[in-house]
């Protein structure tokens, strides 16, 4: 569906050609003479976006603007400007407007101004969409899991949430950093807000001053147009800084700035803008390392680090994996019209044996596939990825033996934490890493089971210390 502009100016010959000129991008394009005629038009039918002449006799564009955000506040307004009259431009600025055009309007700059606006309208239409789903999608009690790793870091981020602390989430990719990030939004005070992602990692290093920033016009070639930056476009709400390990250094004293003081400097512009936001930051890097590197500043890392939280990989929450893997199952069956496919509970062990190195990213896509690849009506192990039967034939190889009158999950797994730490002489970092965990899973999952060293216990090699969150 072509979004609709309406072109209100006095001029019948420029209102004419800009008009031309939008519908030969692709938008829908009317007009009205003044005033009036546009707050009629607006009545039957509001259009998307509204480019007015500020000077014009009668009811000014000014005033135009004002009535258009009182009672059709959705809708965006661009004002246009002879070149000596900008300063009245900045004023409709502040009243409200999205952004001003000068005269003689050029149509790349026109396009530019166009495309930002629907581009704007887009991210507010998927904020609302957001908000709108909050309790189904991001509540803190709907993120899947109920291990005790992962219950930890969702009772820090659900306090956090109650704050505007800056917060830095670590964790592998696939982890699930943004939906967390996302919750912690979406449960704050802010939620009415933008939230308003940036992928550090995924622009080119010259061009990401500007797209968080913004630029002035003609602050460098190419840059024709005012433009809002994502700092910006988040006031008020939560900027989600996603891989903040890629940020080049010259930046980040910028981003610093910005959480110490609420500035930020434009591109080009003569002076610094007050914003309004609070920060969220990801990172898969170990930032204390880059720190020791010289490849991040010391003071952004603890700017940021107010609140961290760490997700555990998906090879350290196993008892999660079979609720996982039932909810991906049931969305992806719904997605590709596939409600008849069954996935036997038998078939669950050989996902809970897999490290899962691309972690829950991974388990959603290895569950889709099978959905859209199996020819019948249920899934086999001969459907499953090689490697997937490989994971469960490597653990069969233990040959434990399951007794008639059952057996206890719990103690086989403390049996196993006392085998490996006497193995490596109570050494608990070679211990976890023979048992495929992290020193820090060992260490809670030895609290949990009240295991502690015996007094009497050989002297073990010196322990490795875990790189520092």
């Amino acid at each position: 569906m072509k979004k609709r502009v309406l072109v209100v100016d006095d001029d019948e010959s420029l209102r004419r050609v800009t008009q031309v000129q939008l519908e030969q991008r692709g938008y829908h394009a009317t007009t009205a003479a003044d005033g009036p005629e546009a707050l009629a038009i607006l009545q039957k039918s509001p259009p998307d976006l509204v480019i007015t002449d500020l000077k014009m006799p009668g009811m000014s564009g000014l005033e135009l603007l004002r009535r258009i955000r009182a009672d059709y506040p959705e809708v965006l307004v661009v004002m246009l400007t002879a070149f000596g009259t900008v300063e009245s431009a900045v004023e409709a600025m502040r009243a409200g407007a999205y952004d001003y055009i000068t005269k003689p309007v050029n149509p790349d700059e026109l396009d530019l101004i166009a495309r930002r606006s629907m581009e704007h309208l887009q991210l507010v239409e998927e904020n609302r969409a957001l908000r709108s789903s909050l309790d189904e999608k991001y509540g803190f009690e709907n993120i899947i899991g109920r291990s005790g790793s992962l219950l930890y870091v969702l009772d820090m981020a659900a306090r956090a949430a109650q704050t505007d602390a800056t917060v830095v989430i670590h964790g592998e990719t696939g982890t699930g950093k943004e939906l967390l990030a996302k919750a912690v939004h979406f449960n704050s005070r802010r939620r009415e807000a933008p939230f308003v992602t940036i992928n550090c990692g995924a622009i080119p290093k010259d061009l990401l001053e500007s797209e968080l920033f913004g630029h002035v016009k003609g602050s460098f070639t190419g840059a024709i147009a005012h433009r809002k930056g994502k700092v910006e476009s988040a006031d008020g709400g939560t900027l989600f800084l996603d891989e903040i390990g890629e940020m080049p250094l010259e930046l980040q004293v910028k981003l610093l700035r910005l959480i110490q003081q609420g500035e930020i400097e434009k591109v080009g512009a003569p002076e610094a803008s007050i914003v309004n936001v609070r920060v969220v930051a990801a990172t898969h890097r170990n930032l204390p390392a880059m720190i020791e590197d010289g490849t991040f500043r010391e003071d952004l890392y603890y700017r940021l680090s107010v609140i961290p939280l760490e997700l555990p990989p998906l090879r350290e929450r196993l008892e999660d994996i079979p609720q996982l893997v039932q909810h991906f199952f049931s969305k992806a069956k719904r997605k590709h019209g596939r409600e008849n496919l069954v996935l036997p509970i038998a078939l669950l062990p050989h996902f809970s044996n897999y490290r899962w190195p691309g972690n829950i990213r991974e388990l959603e896509n290895i569950i889709e596939r099978l959905i859209v690849l199996t020819p019948g009506n249920e899934i086999t192990v001969s459907h499953l990825p090689a490697f997937l039967r490989r994971a469960h034939a490597s653990v069969d190889t233990l040959n434990l033996e399951l007794p008639p009158q059952g057996i206890s999950l719990e103690a086989i797994e403390k049996d196993l934490i006392l085998r490996a730490l006497a193995k490596f002489k109570w050494n608990q970092t070679h211990a976890a890493k023979y048992l495929d965990i992290s020193r820090k899973a060992l260490m809670y999952r030895m609290e949990k089971h009240g295991i502690q060293r015996p007094a009497d216990a050989a002297p073990g090699e010196e322990e490795v210390p875990e790189a520092p969150e």
